[in-house]
C-alpha cells in the first residue's frame, strides 16, 4: 500500500486500507519494497504517482484509488493527464477505487471495465474524533485561543495553491466562495470567529482580514491534532466545487458538529439535507450562509451525524475493501 508520505490524508487512508487488507487475511509488506518486487500487487492511494512509468511498467498488479480530478477543469492539466494515462492503461490497472458518483462515471469513461471499478467512501476511525462534549468545547477554544462565547465556524482545507502561503487560490476548493459565505454569515452574526487550519491558507486570511472578520489560522503537524478544532466549532463549512472527499464530513459528523457544504464529492452520498447537515448547490454562497446561519439559530444534528459516521466507520468498510482486493491479492498463505 503506497501513499504520499506527506503524513496526511491519503497517508491515513493508505494506512486503513493496509489494516483492511491484514484484517482480510492478506500480508502486507513495506512501502520501501515497492520499487524492487516483481510478481506482487501494488495499490497506490494517489492515483496521480500510479499512473506514473514507473509502476505502470512494473512487474506488478497495478490498483489505485481515483480520487479526483474532474478532466477538463481549467487551471488543472494534470487532471487531463491523469485521465488519458487511465485511459490509455485501462486494461492494465486491475482495480480502481472511487469515492463518490461523478469519479466512478469518469472511470468508466476511461475505459476500465466494471467490475474493477470499486465505489468505497472515505471513512473515519471513530475512537479519534469523540462526540464534542461543554468541556471538550472549553477545552478546544482555550487551547486554539478562541473566544467562549464566540460564533466559531472552521474550516481545515488547502485551498491555496501549492505547499507555502497559498496567496494562489485553488478554484475548486472553492475559498473564493468560502469568504463570499463568511462575509455574509457576519453581517447577521457580528460573533462569528473563523477557524482556519492547514497549509496553504493566504488567500483566505487576506480575504478575511480585508473583510474585518475575526480569524484564527492554527497550523497542525498531525492529524491527530484535528479533533480539539472541531470540538472547539459550532459549524463546519465547506465551499469546493470539486473533491474526492471531504474527509472533514465524517471527522465533524463523528465529533457531533454541524456540517454545511456544497454538493461536491461524497458530500451529497453522505449528507441528508436537513437531516444530519446541510447541502447547497457549487457556487451558492447565500445558501452556504443560509445553513450555518439556521446552526447558529439552532439547528442541531448531533445524532443524525454521529450515526451516519458510525455506519461509514472503517469497520463498517472493511468488507468492502475485501471485496476490492478480493481476486487482486493472494492471501496469506495460498
Amino acid at each position: 500500500m503506497l501513499g504520499e508520505s506527506l503524513g496526511w490524508a491519503l497517508d491515513d487512508e493508505a494506512a486503513f486500507v493496509t489494516s483492511a487488507a491484514r484484517l482480510s487475511g492478506y500480508r502486507v509488506e513495506p512501502p520501501a519494497w515497492a520499487r524492487h518486487v516483481q510478481g506482487q500487487a501494488l495499490f497506490h492511494t494517489s492515483h496521480f504517482a500510479a499512473l506514473d512509468r514507473l509502476w505502470l511498467e512494473s512487474g506488478n498488479a497495478l490498483g489505485l484509488s481515483y480520487f479526483h480530478g474532474r478532466p477538463g477543469t481549467p487551471g488543472f492539466p494534470e487532471f487531463d493527464r491523469a485521465f488519458e494515462a487511465l485511459r490509455a492503461n485501462a486494461a492494465r490497472v486491475e482495480r480502481v477505487h472511487v469515492t463518490h458518483a461523478e469519479m466512478h462515471k469518469h472511470a468508466e469513461a476511461a475505459g476500465v471495465p466494471g467490475e474493477r471499478i470499486h465505489r468505497i467512501p472515505i471513512g473515519i476511525e471513530l475512537d479519534r474524533f469523540p462526540l464534542v462534549t461543554p468541556e471538550l468545547r472549553a477545552e478546544g477554544r482555550a487551547a486554539l485561543g478562541l473566544p467562549a462565547e464566540a460564533f466559531v465556524v472552521g474550516s481545515f482545507q488547502k485551498d491555496g495553491v501549492g505547499w507555502g502561503e497559498g496567496l494562489e487560490p485553488k478554484a475548486i476548493k472553492g475559498p473564493d466562495v468560502l469568504v463570499a459565505a463568511l462575509e455574509r454569515i457576519r453581517a447577521a452574526a457580528p460573533e462569528l470567529v473563523v477557524l482556519l487550519t492547514g497549509p496553504a491558507r493566504g488567500f483566505v486570511r487576506r480575504a478575511l482580514e480585508h473583510a474585518g472578520i475575526a480569524h484564527r489560522h492554527v497550523f497542525l503537524e498531525h492529524r491527530d491534532e484535528l479533533p480539539p478544532a472541531y470540538h472547539a466549532l459550532d459549524a463546519y463549512l465547506v465551499a469546493s466545487r470539486q473533491e474526492g472527499g471531504p474527509k472533514s464530513i465524517l471527522e465533524a459528523m463523528a465529533t457531533g458538529i454541524p456540517f454545511v457544504s456544497t454538493r461536491a464529492g461524497q458530500a451529497p452520498e453522505l449528507v441528508e439535507d436537513g437531516v444530519n447537515g446541510f447541502l447547497a448547490d457549487v457556487g451558492d454562497a447565500d445558501a452556504l450562509a443560509a445553513g450555518v446561519l439556521r446552526v447558529r439559530d439552532g439547528a442541531e444534528f448531533r445524532a443524525a451525524g454521529r450515526r451516519t459516521a458510525e455506519e461509514t466507520s472503517h469497520e463498517r468498510l472493511v468488507p468492502r475493501w475485501a471485496a476490492l482486493l478480493e481476486g487482486f491479492v493472494e492471501r496469506s498463505g495460498s
